[in-house]
This record gives C-alpha cells, structure tokens and sequence, in this order.
C-alpha cells in the first residue's frame, strides 16, 4: 500500500511538474524613444515559453515590427531596471525594457545632502549650486547643458527629453556611488529635466563640491560623461520640416550586468 502511494505520489509530482513547465512565462515589455514609435507601444504584456531569454522575447516584436531588427545592433536591454546581455534568462514576472542608444511627476530622491532629480519644470542652476555650498569645502564645479539652436546643419526649434524614470534615479545613484569611490568629493547634485524645452534652457544640471578644485573637476566630468552613456534618457530634436531622435550612446560593457557572461549570438 506504502509502495502504491509512493509511485501514485511520484506520477502526481511528475504531471504537476510538466504542467509547470508547459505553463508560459508572462513579461512587462516596454519601448522608449524611436522603438516606442516603430512598434507603436509604450508598453506590451508578453507570454514565452519556460527557459526564453531576452533575445527570444525581441525575435517575437521583431517578426512583428520588422524595422525594428534593424536596431538591434544599437539596442540594449533591461530586466527589473538592470542592463542585461541579450541572453539573460526570462522570469515570470519580469519587466523587460528595449532601449535605444541613450542621449542623456518630480521624485526628488537623496543620498545623505546628494540631490537626483527627474524634473518637468525648468532648472534652475543657481538655487541648486547655492545649496550645495558649505563652509568645509573651497570648491564647486558645475556642468550646465543647455538647448543649443541648430543640429547637424538644422535650425532647431525645440527639444523632447523622455526617460525611463525608475531606472535612470537607480542609474543616477549608481554614478554617484561610483563618484565617491574615485574621487574625494563632498556633495553631487545631478537633476535632468523632461518634456518640452526651448532654446537655452537647461537639460543636465550637474554640481560636484569637494574641499579642493581638482577632485571637483574630475568628478563632475565623470559623472555628465557616465550618465550620457548609460541613464536612458533620450533626446528628440524637432526643426522646420521635421524631427529625429538624436544618436546616442550604447551602454558598455561594465553597465551591463555580469550574472550572464554568454555572448549574443
């Protein structure tokens, strides 16, 4: 009888276990910039077999939508706010975002007096660089981008910023840990603005205060050079005529996440 219940449990255990396996894995997919606008979708629910991975999940949209393979040089992805390789293992669950090369409501975040802020209205450099000053250090540098009037021969006429915002605070915060490691600085603003923005008006506002020039001046350049290539925010240029999504930048190597080493195929 013993025997007769073990086999019974054992087939129990077997069937539940391919039902389990046969069950399709469901993902959050989301698009931003140039890819939202191909696959006319900011976000999609996506179901796939038990074991696909992030390249299976963009072969499926790229059937659909066959311009969009012809990014898939210039694309790099994200699982849960993280970059990944394209053959990152899928989970039920996951919130899978394609995204295009990076041009770098409010949810102002700090880090002990850090500012990192994702804004719709416009900056203002001064009220964030006064703030920052305190009588320990002797130095702040800061680096102010603002909407310049022509791109590639085109008078322009106004830029729109759009980000992933969750990710790109995470990414913000990573740079600045990144910072103190490197460099003997004080506080760090970093504050990017979305939307709609005129002719020079600021974009990026960074501020880097330390006790001595140097560390500032180093630090602030790190931190516009490391944010353009790898916060996702992208940048659309609109002149007479027309608008394109500026080029941008591809996250490297060391922003992508090292739990798989495997190369794309």
């Amino acid at each position: 009888m013993k025997v007769y219940r073990s086999l019974r449990d054992a087939r129990r255990f077997r069937f539940a276990y391919r039902r389990a396996r046969m069950r399709p894995v469901r993902v959050r997919v989301l698009f931003f910039g140039q890819l939202k606008e191909i696959v006319g979708l900011e976000q999609d629910d996506a179901e796939l077999s038990v074991g696909s991975r992030v390249e299976d999940l963009f072969d499926v949209y790229g059937r659909r939508f066959p311009k969009l393979q012809q990014f898939r040089p210039s694309i790099a992805a994200s699982v849960n706010q993280e970059y990944v390789q394209w053959r990152a293992p899928l989970s039920a669950g996951d919130e899978v975002a394609f995204l295009p090369p990076v041009s770098g409501g409010q949810e102002p975040a700090t880090l002990a007096d850090d500012i990192f802020q994702i804004v719709r209205h416009p900056i203002r450099p001064q009220e964030i660089v006064e703030s920052l000053k305190v009588p320990e250090d002797g130095a702040l540098v800061v680096f102010d981008g603002f909407v310049r009037n022509n791109f590639k021969g085109h008078a322009t006429q106004y830029l729109v910023y759009e980000a992933y915002e969750s990710m790109a605070y995470a990414k913000m915060r990573e740079i600045a840990a990144q910072m103190r490691q490197k460099f003997p600085i004080d506080r760090i603003a970093m504050v990017h603005r979305l939307g709609r923005l005129e002719i020079g008006e600021t974009s990026v506002l960074i501020a880097v205060s330390s006790a001595h020039r140097a560390a500032a001046f180093d630090a602030c350049r790190f931190a516009i050079d490391t944010l353009k290539r790898t916060v996702p925010i992208w940048k659309k240029e609109h002149f007479v005529g027309g608008a394109v999504w500026a080029d941008g930048e591809v996250p490297g190597q060391e922003a992508i996440s090292p739990s798989d080493e495997s190369t794309p195929r």
